[in-house]
């Protein structure tokens, strides 16, 4: 075997990698002392224990369930079409990662734990009012389903392709999952998912492993253009705003904070909180990483198929998940590509499946209904698959929009209540302060600008209006504060 030389490109990635970890021992820790919970905090599963949902578990076995419910295929589909802008992507995934998405996971996280395991609506409300949770609720409940829907259809499609031999056509390993998905929202979780992650852990595992060591090994030159400074993208959209909505969990995604408090019911100890949480949060961050990388090295490698002859870039433009499976397949040969998409396909399951999980949860809370009993647990689950069946009949590129907006609006209003919350507490806020304007920025100028889910405004004006919009709250949140001080 020929050991890969260490080009410029490879060196970038191992900075890249090295910096999201530095990012870990170093952003994480301040994080944990300016939020400041005390060490002998009692965890919710010790003091709410109902061996449903608060059920204490190991804590490897909490960090690979919250590792696979946070990273569905946003880091795998999200970083390959963010890689179509070029290099700037992995800007994004690294800085995004380490002061946004890891900070909004954790912080997220220890304000649930702070109440008692409360989901994000109910602990929104605490910070910003009863308006504010009835809205949240809303919201997302919405996105929830939202993640039901597309992680139903998108690893239906790749299991079809997968497996074209077997007698199964979209609709019914769409059929399959869904049954799982339903066995997995009103079992216990110690029951399913306790027991079943292991083992789709493994296969992420391999996925991960085998593309980092088999991409410099495979013959191809790793990141052969770092040019950051230019647009790449063939369909000619601009890196502003759109690459911020593109790579979402790969950097920072609402989707997590409503993920979070299913795993503060079950961890043991307050202080393994940064472990799990901003940890999680940084391994996806290198999968993406991987997979972003994955694509910039073959953005100009021929794929043939059928009777056209396709570069990894216009397929990844055509069909992600098409472009994965061919990625594989190059990096890993036929068998290892059928472990590593398999793994591929997990990482949607594994968030579908604890999306409608939380759903259950969030409208029990909603409607005061506790949820020992298995008949409460139906009484809830059952109407919210019947609207998942019901949405899955939408046009899928319309849902896929609206979900990837609604995504990063709820990061966005996350790290506003965080704010609050800190400033409540007297302490740093603008440790979320700068992301939360950021994403106000990018929320505000997407909706503007797109015209497939918004006005289509010319995008300079789109975001000098986002601007103003952010530029407003700030000043709002400092008056406020100088008032309540």
């Amino acid at each position: 075997m020929v050991l890969p030389v260490m080009t410029l490109g490879l060196a970038v990635f191992v900075l890249c990698v090295l910096a999201l970890a530095c990012g870990y021992f170093l952003y994480g820790r301040f994080a944990e002392r300016i939020y400041g919970l005390s060490a002998d905090f009692t965890m919710p599963c010790i003091s709410q224990g109902d061996g449903v949902d608060f059920v204490p578990l190991p804590t490897w076995k909490v960090f690979l369930i919250q590792l696979l419910n946070i990273a569905g295929l946003g880091p795998v589909v999200g970083a390959v079409s963010g890689c179509l802008f070029g290099p700037v992507a992995l800007l994004w995934i690294v800085l995004g990662c380490i002061f946004a998405g890891a900070l909004h996971d954790f912080l997220a996280a220890l304000m649930s734990a702070e109440q008692g395991g409360k989901n994000l609506p109910d602990v929104m409300g605490s910070v910003m009012g009863r308006s504010a949770r009835v809205f949240m609720n809303l919201m997302c409940v919405f996105l929830l389903l939202m993640v039901g829907v597309v992680f139903t259809l998108l690893p239906a499609g790749m299991l079809e392709g997968l497996f074209p031999s077997l007698p199964l056509a979209k609709s019914a390993w769409a059929g399959i999952i869904l049954l799982y998905y339903f066995l997995a929202t009103v079992l216990p979780i110690q029951a399913l998912i306790g027991r079943i992650y292991p083992v789709f852990g493994a296969l992420f595992l391999f996925m991960a492993a085998g593309l980092l060591v088999g991409l410099p090994l495979s013959g191809y030159e790793v990141l052969p253009n770092l040019d950051f400074l230019r647009n790449y993208h063939p369909a000619g959209l601009g890196v502003w705003p759109m690459i911020f909505v593109t790579i979402a969990c790969g950097a920072i995604s609402g989707f997590h904070a409503t993920q979070s408090p299913m795993m503060v019911r079950c961890l043991r100890d307050v202080r393994l909180m940064r472990r799990v949480f901003y940890g999680a949060m940084i391994v996806e961050g290198m999968v993406a990483l991987v997979w972003a990388a994955v694509g910039l090295s073959l953005r100009e490698v021929i794929f043939t198929l059928g009777s056209e002859s396709l570069s990894f870039a216009e397929l990844t433009l055509r069909n992600p998940s098409q472009a994965i499976n061919e990625a594989c397949r190059e990096l890993l040969g036929n068998v290892g590509a059928l472990i590593a998409v398999l793994g591929v396909i997990v990482l949607a399951v594994t968030s579908g499946d604890t999306a409608m999980r939380s759903c259950r949860l969030m409208m029990a809370d909603l409607v005061h209904l506790p949820q020992r009993s298995i008949v409460s647990r139906l009484a809830l689950a059952l109407p919210l698959f019947v609207l998942v069946f019901i949405i899955s009949k939408l046009d899928f590129s319309v849902i896929w929009r609206y979900f990837g907006w609604a995504n990063q609006m709820l990061a966005c209003l996350t790290l506003w209540c965080i704010s609050l919350y800190l400033r409540k507490r007297n302490r740093f806020y603008w440790i979320s302060l700068p992301p939360a304007l950021l994403m106000t920025t990018v929320c505000v100028s997407y909706l503007l600008h797109s015209s497939e889910c918004g006005i289509g405004m010319n995008v300079q004006l789109a975001t000098t209006l986002g601007l103003c919009f952010s530029s407003a709250l700030l000043v709002l949140f400092l008056v406020f504060r100088k008032k309540t001080a």
